[in-house]
């Protein structure tokens, strides 16, 4: 007997396995989806799985059903004589009887064929993961760069952050003249206004957590485990952070950079689903 097992994956949130087998190795689906799915947390498998049987071994798959030949003709040739038929079976026409010539190219016992089955599926298991690891190398150097090029971002909004208030405390005064008030920094009222801006305004809480967000993305692609799910939930954290210091900030500089970081962010979550 020769057991062929041929594997492809493709990219999916959740894990799922769809694998086309012969209807006499059914009774081992369960053994086959659970070997693959202790190799691949994410992503759905599929595959197919075929058996061949030697020639001589062939031989030895089909077997007839005497008893059952038997009753068909005896109660075919008393049909045959009751409705004035002539009688005419031959050996030949045992083949169209029911249940009476069966070819099993496999054992009853499913079981038997399991040890040579899981051979050849480990076989195949090890050589997807061996081609999912070479992508997954290839896609790791391209986040660390992507990661990178963000990084670079938020520094420019860290250097631009401490300028943000003073940049409105300008603006203010500007419009204060021209509409005849007069800027006093005694003025209380003023003070408060200027005050609840830069309060406001900062950010700095948001890049904290940002930087913070970096170092785990960083944490999780080096270590040995599956981190799809995990950088997938860090961009999510990311994108709230970086959407509050846009509506917060309230600057035009700042604005220009938290846009290219969210345009970078969504190429990394694209890539991100790409990974186990």
């Amino acid at each position: 007997m020769k057991i062929e097992v041929e594997l492809s994956s493709v990219n999916r949130k959740q894990f799922d396995v769809r694998i086309s087998m012969p209807k006499t190795l059914m009774a081992l689906e369960s053994r086959v989806y659970e070997l693959i799915h202790r190799a691949f947390s994410r992503g759905c498998v599929t595959g197919t799985v075929k058996v061949s049987v030697s020639g001589r071994a062939r031989q030895k798959c089909v077997s007839v059903d005497v008893d059952t030949a038997r009753a068909y003709i005896r109660g075919l040739g008393k049909a045959a004589e009751e409705l004035g038929l002539k009688n005419d079976l031959t050996a030949r026409s045992l083949v169209y009887l029911p249940e009476v010539v069966q070819y099993e190219s496999l054992p009853e016992d499913s079981g038997r064929v399991w040890s040579l089955l899981k051979k050849a599926l480990s076989g195949a298991i090890d050589q997807l993961v061996e081609m999912r690891k070479t992508e997954g190398r290839a896609l790791e150097k391209d986040l660390m760069c992507r990661f990178e090029e963000l990084r670079h971002h938020l520094d420019h909004i860290v250097k631009l952050a401490p300028k943000v208030a003073q940049k409105y405390r300008k603006v203010l005064e500007k419009r204060l003249k021209q509409a005849g008030v007069e800027f006093k920094p005694s003025d209380q009222q003023l003070m408060k206004e200027l005050v609840l801006f830069v309060d406001h305004s900062d950010i700095s809480e948001e890049i904290v957590r940002l930087q913070s967000h970096f170092g785990q993305a960083t944490g999780q692609m080096d270590s040995k485990r599956p981190m799809g799910r995990a950088l997938d939930f860090l961009c999510q954290e990311m994108f709230r952070e970086i959407n509050t210091i846009g509506s917060k900030a309230n600057d035009a500089a700042i604005s220009r950079y938290v846009v290219q970081f969210k345009a970078g962010l969504e190429s990394i979550r694209e890539q991100v689903q790409n990974m186990e």
